[in-house]
C-alpha cells in the first residue's frame, strides 16, 4: 500500500503535488497502522514556517503519541480542519481524506530528493 505518485521521508510522512505550488502532507499507510487508532491530531496554523526533518505536530493514538516531521522546508499553506473533528480519517484513508496538511516550499526541487515508492519500500521492508 505505497502508491507509486508520491514522495516518502524515513520518518513514515508522504507529499505530492498540490494547487498553487504547494504540497500536500500526510502519514503512510505504514505508520497509521504501527499508531494504531488515531484520537487526535495537532497541527500548525497556517502561515507557521517549518523546517525539513523538525518536527511540527503530533499525532496521538491509543498506543502513544508521536511526532510528525516537517518533510521540506516552507510556510504552512493549509491544515485539513477536518481532523479536528474525525482524526480517525486517517486510518481509514491516509492518503487521501486523512492528509494533513499543505505546504508552499522554500525549495520546490526539494521534494524531489525525498524518497520514491520503491526506496521507501526498501525502508519498511527491511
Amino acid at each position: 500500500m505505497i502508491p507509486e505518485d508520491l514522495r516518502y521521508t524515513a520518518e513514515h510522512e508522504w507529499v505530492v503535488g498540490a494547487d498553487g505550488g504547494a504540497v500536500r502532507v500526510g502519514i503512510t499507510h505504514f505508520a497509521q497502522d504501527a499508531l494504531g487508532d488515531i484520537v487526535f491530531v495537532q497541527l500548525p496554523d497556517e502561515g507557521a514556517v517549518v523546517a525539513a526533518g523538525e518536527p511540527l505536530g503530533e499525532i496521538e493514538s491509543t498506543k502513544s503519541v508521536s511526532e510528525i516531521y516537517a518533510p521540506i522546508s516552507g510556510t504552512v499553506a493549509a491544515r485539513n480542519e477536518a481532523l479536528g473533528d474525525t482524526p480517525e480519517v486517517i486510518n481509514t484513508d491516509p492518503y487521501g481524506a486523512g492528509w494533513l496538511l499543505e505546504i508552499t516550499p522554500d525549495d520546490p526541487a526539494a521534494v524531489e530528493g525525498l524518497l520514491t515508492a520503491g526506496a521507501y519500500r526498501e525502508l519498511t521492508e527491511s
